[in-house]
């Protein structure tokens, strides 16, 4: 009882103090009010902010305030984010028993009163507007000023008074608290453990918060763009049931997508993007954008018409995939979901068992259209899941291995009439994670989901077995090759340990597994990890999610083990599942997932699996995306000799390495080059829900080195004189210690202290661009190590 009456007081004590400094902030500054931001912005004031501000915002803040995982919820990727301001909730909470209410900018509040009535506090000066005010009253001045006078870091690395790690917990203070947070964290300043603003940095946004923190309103759309606009939201807004079928289906799977619309122009040096919305208003008037939790919730109105709305956030590649949408696109629609003579007899509806389900959704829709649809854009469509909300946090990524290939089933072999309508009246009963809704008691469905699957993987089975599936190959042709054009035929997924990458083409070496696709799987994973999956959901749905994903890992596998001979197919899932558990030996090595016919690709070696991937290479060999060659770099022959040597290491020192470095390379002091080294974490299994750690085969390890940025989330920046590659390569294969990895460091590491951190994040942000200019974005620095 004393415990309790000690806490009772000291949370009356903690509120009286927090209701005492909002008191004397009204007495100097007057009360708070979001209207006292409400002014002009002159043109002026529009050019400063958009010529000196937005510049350094976007390069020294958003690289840690983006997203869903903005420290805060505090993003400063628009102007929306700013006046929003920050949150003490958070929206990665891997422990809660109850979904949390949705907090997405530009969906689930339309005003910054909004905001303040869902427990967000301001970070601009919201009481009287005067110089003095506008920097005492403004979270933001307040922060980077407590980083100025802090200084420049006197040690390599940090001491433990900084906490970097994802899970810690974060000082998300009001302005009323700042006092006293400046007193408890003193070196807590903005940017937070990394190099100050420049004075030139430093005096342009003081000047802009003493003037108010002005920010223009978006300008509005150019007429050319416009019309584009009006072109292609009447092209998602037919009135007959197939064309609302179908642009319901593009939504469900592009809903996350940046679109650009043919030659749309620029805005604020960015090409305009766009995202395709579900709004209660039809096209020609202004959005009135329907906020659910997922893509096919109801949306409380009789008709839903699909918008396409502006955005205006800096691009971070973290969250970004582009997509554009011309004629050429527009056209390959049309044959996939009008070539076909088929009659769409009645609106799904959105009750949760239809809804949650496309094959049941979307079952007038042929399958053969559906898919095509898909792989139309496969990377994208994997990338969802990796870039979607979903990719947060090793419990959501650590279902897949750490370098692996996708090849994906020709849609013009498998989808005849027999075998299409066979597999669809199979996939009808498989339910998904989210047909549980975002509260939900995991375990409690998990046997029903594996029986589920048990039944369709049997029948799957049987059908390749059977007179019918016999006249499926199981040989090269088997596998599409991107009909000679598409480079989305062959993707490399990279894990790096608590997030993912998924680039085109046959990344590194030859990797411990790989998944074929077919169209079932490629909707489940979709439905599963995207448009099912619910961010803000309770620690029953989210762990769901990740159990669920192990069955459609299996059956990936699966599927590729079919194309070798069915005496290696045991043997070899056995060594991709070493030392797994008991239950998991059970799933994987029962009869009902087994497949008794023979491959018929011929092999002329013993290493069939090798074979087999230099083969799907050769299939494939005109489709292949080698931008990420080292080949293709600025390197000598010497250098990138150094580098595929370093490729060939396993084990050893490498277990120090962290799971993305990116690497400058300068010439006399100037830009060249960047490299990014994956550090492949070997596992004798990934069936390990927790425990990680004990699945570790460190001895197996290796390296994947690529031109270019390859990973959102650097863990550490590195600059190397391209004099010194070579040393520099030779330096980490022969690493053993910790105290080498450290040594490395000393010579080439940019860490989060070292003078030189912004000129080398902007060359490599510059260098990102150059190469990919439509993809690159903004990268992440909330996982930079601090050793």
């Amino acid at each position: 009882m004393s415990r309790w009456l000690t806490f009772l007081c000291s949370l009356l004590l903690i509120s009286g103090c927090a209701a005492y400094a909002t008191h004397q902030f009204d007495v100097v500054f007057g009360s708070q009010d979001t209207a006292n931001r409400i002014s002009d912005v002159g043109e002026e004031d529009s050019a400063f902010y958009n010529e000196q501000v937005k510049p350094i915002l976007d390069s020294r803040c958003v690289s840690c305030h983006a997203c869903y995982d903005a420290p805060c919820q505090l993003k400063f990727t628009a102007s929306g984010g700013i006046e929003r301001g920050g949150s003490k909730e958070l929206v990665y909470d891997g422990t809660r028993l109850l979904a949390s209410s949705p907090t997405r900018l530009f969906i689930d509040a339309k005003s910054t009163d909004e905001w303040r009535s869902k427990g967000f506090h301001p970070v601009l000066n919201e009481r009287e507007q005067s110089p003095s005010a506008n920097l005492q009253g403004s979270l933001l001045y307040r922060a980077i000023a407590l980083r100025k006078k802090q200084g420049d870091f006197t040690q390599p690395v940090l001491p433990d008074s900084y906490d970097f790690s994802l899970a810690r917990d974060q000082q998300c203070v009001s302005i009323e608290d700042y006092d006293q947070f400046e007193q408890d964290f003193p070196s807590w300043g903005m940017p937070y453990g990394l190099p100050a603003l420049s004075n030139d940095e430093y005096d342009v946004l003081t000047r802009w918060l003493a003037k108010g923190g002005k920010m223009p309103e978006a300008k509005p759309l150019p007429s050319k763009l416009q019309q584009q606009v009006a072109l292609w939201e009447s092209r998602f807004n037919s009135n007959d049931l197939k064309g609302q079928l179908v642009a319901r289906y593009i939504y469900e799977h592009l809903y996350l997508y940046s679109l650009y619309l043919g030659d749309s122009g620029v805005r604020d040096g960015e090409e305009f993007r766009f995202q395709l919305v579900r709004s209660k208003t039809p096209p020609g008037e202004p959005i009135d954008r329907i906020a659910t939790r997922r893509p096919y919730d109801p949306p409380g109105v009789d008709r839903v018409y699909y918008r396409l709305w502006a955005d205006p956030e800096i691009k971070v590649q973290k969250n970004h995939i582009p997509m554009q949408l011309d004629e050429v696109r527009y056209s390959r629609w049309q044959s996939y979901f009008y070539g076909d003579d088929y009659q769409v007899t009645r609106d799904p509806g959105y009750d949760p068992e239809v809804a949650t389900n496309p094959f049941k959704a979307f079952r007038e829709i042929p399958p053969y259209a559906r898919y095509r649809f898909l792989l139309d854009h496969s990377q994208k469509t994997i990338m969802s899941f990796i870039k979607g909300p979903v990719c947060r946090g090793q419990v959501a990524v650590n279902v897949i291995n750490e370098q692996f290939w996708v090849f994906f089933i020709d849609p013009e072999v498998v989808y005849n009439k027999g075998s299409a309508d066979y597999l669809e009246g199979q996939v009808q009963d498989l339910d998904l994670p989210a047909i549980g809704s975002s509260n939900t008691l995991a375990l409690a469905s998990w046997v029903t989901f594996s029986d589920q699957q048990k039944s369709y993987l049997s029948a799957k089975a049987k059908l390749i077995e059977s007179e019918l599936g016999s006249k499926l190959p199981l040989d090269l042709s088997l596998i599409w090759n991107g009909d000679g054009n598409n480079e989305n035929a062959a993707l490399t997924i990279f894990r790096h340990f608590d997030n993912a990458s998924v680039v085109k083409g046959m990344v590194g070496q030859h990797p411990k597994t790989a998944w074929v696709i077919d169209y079932p799987l490629l909707e489940r994973i979709h439905y599963l990890l995207v448009a099912g999956f619910d961010v803000y959901g309770n620690v029953g749905h989210q762990l769901e999610t990740r159990l669920y994903m192990d069955f459609l890992r299996m059956e990936g596998e699966m599927n590729f083990l079919l194309l070798l001979p069915k005496e290696d197919r045991e043997s070899i899932r056995r060594y991709w599942y070493r030392d797994a558990n008991q239950t998991i030996k059970d799933y994987i090595f029962n009869d009902y997932i087994k497949v008794n016919r023979q491959t018929q690709i011929e092999y002329e070696t013993d290493d069939h699996q090798s074979e087999l991937y230099e083969k799907l290479r050769d299939r494939l060999a005109g489709v292949l995306d080698h931008s990420y060659d080292l080949e293709q770099s600025k390197l000598t022959s010497n250098q990138r000799k150094a580098l595929y040597k370093l490729q060939a290491i396993r084990g050893g020192g490498l277990v120090y390495l962290p799971n993305v470095a990116t690497v400058l390379v300068t010439q006399q002091g100037v830009p060249l080059e960047v490299i990014s080294l994956i550090h492949n974490k070997a596992h004798a299994n990934i069936s390990s829900l927790l425990d990680e750690e004990a699945a570790r085969l460190p001895d197996e390890d290796g390296v994947t080195l690529v031109k270019g940025v390859l990973g959102d989330y650097p863990n550490v920046l590195m600059q190397v004189e391209e004099s010194e590659l070579i040393n520099w390569a030779d330096q980490v294969g022969s690493l053993k210690t910790k105290e080498d990895y450290s040594a490395l460091l000393d010579s080439f590491g940019i860490r989060r202290t070292h003078p030189n951190f912004w000129f080398v994040s902007d060359a490599i942000g510059n260098l990102n661009k150059q190469d990919r200019p439509r993809e690159s974005g903004i990268l992440d620095y909330n996982r930079l190590e601090n050793r």
